[in-house]
């Protein structure tokens, strides 16, 4: 008995041996891999730079030396890669300038006297572009000093169109737009992020150096750049010292108040004057009306962003400041701005001004009422400009972000050996195998344990901003005492991880709302900013009896016109606010026809038109819409308008043919949305792989993914609720990369008993037979941890990365999907896109005026002035994913990336859309679920859903009286 038990044992030690083996990380190499390391050599080298404060640190003992270098721009060494201009005396300028475009690099030779640390500052001119903020990178003899000089961002400068408010018909305030009002303005380089409050210092030897930028978007002129050292700050204290050895005393008398949505520039579009209807004392007010009162609030919240305020004095003085604000964002954290006069800082404590949370209006005095912040000046006008910085805030953002960083590697260390479904019976002995495991999480539980304390010490209260600190910290510190632990708690650890990096997102967000600044005598009475019980009163009342008599679906009409039409939009009222505000400005001038714009659920349209109640023309309708309508008379046929070929021509055809039936065309593209391939350029620099440009190198990548534990990501669609289902990204890839189509050539039937089409279903099921890729995955997460570093998804998914994923910044990319190599060699890359449409009412009034505003709507200009005003709105996650093919171009995408999606955009295919087709992707996935669900063959499985196909096709055309076969 014991003999056999001692055999077991023997043979179990091995097993376990050889599990061990398979799941630690392999060294050796595949001669594939070892040329995808030296072709990815650049990228592992960039993702390795150090961070400013590594850079900092190694030449703190350098010396600041006291000189001066200003390198006028036209002397510039060597340009390359773009067409670069001198200008003379360009916008005011005393001398020579150089226009720099939106690509290319230019360098300059500089003498620099003594080895140190030095300031760097532009004097420059945002020429006009794409209304984005200008990108550059900064090198240094060839070299990128740290991350962050890659990302140096240069403002644009903004005012309000008009000078005064307009109003619609019924009397609401409209939202003044937004231009540029460009300026010569001179810029330090500093963190674009906020996590460095100084400006950069570059460590620059003595001798001949070269300085280079290159450019990432958007064009500029360059007047000078100069190499400096910046000076420190007085406290108050010095400057109080100061003012009473001069003498100067306070104004006298003095009470200037200046309504803070009068701006007068701002640095970005999105700083626009708003309307705020929570307490009647808020200047302008109007108990049912919208009113344009204040400015700020979430729009004004990034760091970096300023706006600036001009005010004129009377006199020489001594004067405090007083701002009536609002901060009801952020419990648990404060907002903090910088405020400058006359483009310097009065003293160091105006580089941070803190406003805790309120949920009420109040009036701040600066330095505090009883003993205020004195400013001295000079009688005339003085600018005085606000900007977001992150503080305080700043070390805690950058200490977490780290923190982030260090346990998602540990995460994906953890992972190489357990998989994300480790066995809860199993002990890993992770303890062992990762011998830095456990001290890495004692570190970072008491580092981000510091950080929750120091938070409850500076507010004074405990909120969800520190809970979610908290509760990774005691999940780190029990880890770390119970490590057998860690494999069956990797769930909630990646969850407490990923919760850590969206409180940096939400902490880093710094909103505050303004409703008018004072500046005054020292001490004299300033209006209250609370309500009075009788004031709330009557508000709310009015508000009530408001909600009665306002209709507030209706976007008003600046005047009348003979020629009317109704248009219905189905998104928010931001975007029908937009479109009014283009429709007023140049549709309605220019055509003389009025347009109703109404704002409407998705789900109104088809019983509205039933009832004989519709509009003359439909926004944002899903890709089945048109055709559907169409085949019940309902839409109307835009190919017959003479210059509709015309109009056609603004898109690719892919865009169009959802839209063709039956020999007409009936809806015009508003966005189209195709697949792009997502990847993060650190991990598989770390397992030394490339993107695939072919399938094949996909099956080659996966393996090597799942040797680490990692997964490829490929698009499902979401089935709950899902009705219309549209034909999986996958399988449309495989389809049409081989030729294959998912329609005959006539549409009386489905083409997917073809052979290409079953060899294609095949290949997509394998995926997750043969491969186990997961059916249900949150790849924007996934990605941001590094489980799933590769993945194929809607080209927004970018949007989505770049504003709630900052601490990979840099750390990703995405390019074409890979393509399949056909029997002369070439790849192909074919995608299927998803489009929303406009589309006209069969029963429209005066078609002529609806078919004019669809072509307004879909022209490059208009398309181009509400893409930018939605991203100006509501930031960069809002980038509109236009059908136009000239109007995306001129978007605010850096260079590099729109020529990502340029490629792309050549491959893109459009699914056709026919009577009976709904089922198409329906019994697609129906197939699909069962052949993984079910172990059912392929072949079969999509054999037997064909027949449905089939049959809802016919059904459908003898319904609407179309042949069939």
């Amino acid at each position: 008995m014991k003999r056999r038990w001692k055999t077991y044992t023997i043979i179990l030690l091995a097993c376990a041996l050889l599990v061990s083996l398979w799941a630690w990380p392999s060294q050796r190499s595949e001669p594939w891999q070892v040329q995808a390391r030296a072709d990815f050599e650049a990228v592992s080298d960039s993702a390795g730079e150090d961070s400013y404060d590594d850079y900092y640190n190694s030449h703190i003992g350098a010396g600041r030396p006291e000189a001066t270098i200003r390198i006028p721009a036209v002397e510039f060494a060597e340009t390359a890669d773009g067409e670069f201009e001198v200008l003379d005396q360009y916008m005011g300028a005393s001398g020579q300038t150089v226009l720099t475009p939106e690509t290319g690099k230019i360098e300059w030779q500089v003498e620099v006297p003594a080895t140190g640390m030095y300031n760097i500052r532009i004097h420059y001119y945002p020429i006009a572009g794409k209304s984005s903020s200008i990108e550059r990178v900064l090198t240094i003899d060839g070299k990128l000093p740290f991350r962050g000089a890659d990302l140096l961002l240069f403002d644009r400068v903004w005012d309000n169109r008009e000078d005064y408010i307009r109003r619609d018909d019924r009397g609401n305030d409209l939202r003044p737009r937004q231009i540029e009002r460009p300026q010569w303005q001179l810029a330090d380089l500093r963190d674009s992020e906020g996590y460095y409050e100084d400006p950069y210092l570059f460590y620059l030897e003595e001798g001949t150096r070269t300085i280079a930028l290159e450019a990432q978007r958007e064009p500029m002129v360059i007047d000078y750049i100069e190499i400096y050292q910046r000076t420190g700050l007085q406290t108050y204290e010095e400057v109080k010292a100061e003012y009473e050895a001069q003498g100067l005393q306070p104004a006298t008398g003095q009470f200037i108040q200046i309504q803070a949505e009068d701006a007068l520039v701002k640095s970005a579009p999105t700083l626009y004057p708003e309307s705020d209807r929570s307490s009647p004392t808020v200047e302008p007010y109007d108990v049912s009306k919208i009113r344009i009162n204040s400015i700020g609030g979430l729009n004004w919240k990034i760091p970096g962003q300023w706006i600036e305020w001009e005010i004129e004095v009377p006199e020489d003085g001594l004067y405090q400041i007083a701002l009536k604000r609002k901060q009801d964002q952020l419990r648990g954290i404060y907002s903090t701005r910088s405020l400058m006069i006359d483009g310097e800082y009065p003293f160091e404590e105006m580089k941070r001004l803190r406003f805790n949370h309120n949920t009420n209006w109040q009036t701040d005095v600066l330095g505090g009422e009883e003993e205020p912040y004195l400013f001295h000046l000079t009688a005339g006008k003085h600018r005085l400009r606000m900007t977001v910085t992150l503080g305080d805030i700043a070390p805690l953002l950058r200490t977490v972000e780290s923190s982030v960083l260090a346990l998602n590697e540990m995460y994906r260390k953890i992972l190489m050996i357990t998989s994300n479904n480790p066995d809860p019976l199993r002990d890993y002995q992770l303890e062992r195998r990762i011998p830095e495991m456990t001290e890495l999480f004692r570190e970072q539980a008491e580092i981000i344990g510091s950080v929750a304390d120091y938070l409850e010490e500076v507010t004074g209260e405990a909120s969800d901003k520190v809970a979610v600190l908290h509760a990774l910290v005691r999940q780190l510190t029990d880890m770390t005492e119970r490590p057998e632990t860690v494999a069956r708690r990797l769930d909630s650890f990646k969850i407490n991880v990923g919760g850590l990096g969206t409180w940096i997102l939400t902490v880093r967000e710094q909103p505050l709302s303004l409703d008018y600044l004072i500046v005054s005598t020292p001490g004299a009475e300033l209006p209250p900013a609370e309500a009075t019980l009788l004031q709330k009163t009557r508000h709310e009342l009015g508000a009530y009896v408001a909600s009665y008599t306002e209709d507030y679906d209706s976007i008003g009409n600046i005047e009348e016109k003979q020629r009317a039409i109704t248009v219905w939009i189905t998104t928010g009222r931001d975007q029908a606010q937009v479109l009014k505000g283009l429709i007023d400005d140049s549709f309605t001038p220019n055509t003389n026809i009025s347009v109703s714009l109404r704002l409407v659920p998705p789900n109104i349209l088809l019983p509205a038109t039933l009832a004989g109640q519709g509009p003359d023309v439909a926004m944002q309708m899903g890709e089945d819409v048109p055709v559907n309508y169409a085949m019940r008379k309902a839409a109307a046929d835009l190919s017959v308008f003479p210059d509709f070929e015309d109009v056609a021509t603004r898109f690719r055809e892919s865009a169009l043919t959802p839209y063709r039936y039956s020999d007409g065309v009936y809806a015009l593209p508003e966005q189209q949305l195709f697949p792009m391939l997502f990847y993060r350029k650190d991990v598989l620099a770390e397992l030394g792989l490339t993107p695939p440009k072919t399938w094949d190198d996909v099956y080659a990548m996966i393996s090597v993914l799942q040797k680490h534990n990692m997964e490829f990501f490929l698009p499902i669609e979401d089935t709950i609720n899902n009705a219309a289902l549209v034909p999986n990204a996958t399988f449309a890839m495989l389809l049409y990369q081989n030729g294959g189509e998912f329609y005959s050539e006539n549409h009386m039937s489905s083409a997917l008993d073809s052979e290409i089409s079953m060899e294609a279903f095949r290949r997509w099921s394998q995926f997750y037979t043969n491969y186990k890729f997961p059916l249900r995955a949150d790849f924007p997460n996934r990605f941001r941890t590094g489980e799933m570093p590769i993945g194929i998804a809607d080209y927004t998914t970018y949007n989505m990365l770049t504003v709630m994923a900052p601490e990979i910044r840099n750390l990703w990319d995405f390019t074409i999907v890979p393509g399949t190599k056909q029997a002369d060699g070439q790849v192909t890359h074919e995608v299927a896109s998803s489009t929303s449409a406009v589309l006209m009412l069969e029963n429209a009034r005066d078609k002529e005026a609806a078919w004019e505003f669809m072509k307004w709507w879909t022209e490059k200009q208009t398309q181009i002035d509400y893409g930018r005003e939605m991203e100006g709105l509501m930031g960069a996650a809002a980038r509109y994913p236009t059908a136009n093919i000239e109007a995306l171009e001129q978007l605010p995408w850096p260079v590099k990336d729109y020529r990502n999606l340029e490629a792309q955009w050549q491959w893109v295919q459009g699914i056709p859309q026919i009577p009976g087709g709904y089922f198409t992707g329906r019994h697609l996935d129906n197939a699909f679920r069962r052949v993984v669900n079910a172990a059912q063959n392929p072949r079969e499985a999509l054999n037997d859903y064909i027949v449905y196909i089939n049959d809802e096709i016919t059904i459908k055309r003898q319904e609407f009286d179309l042949p069939v076969q």
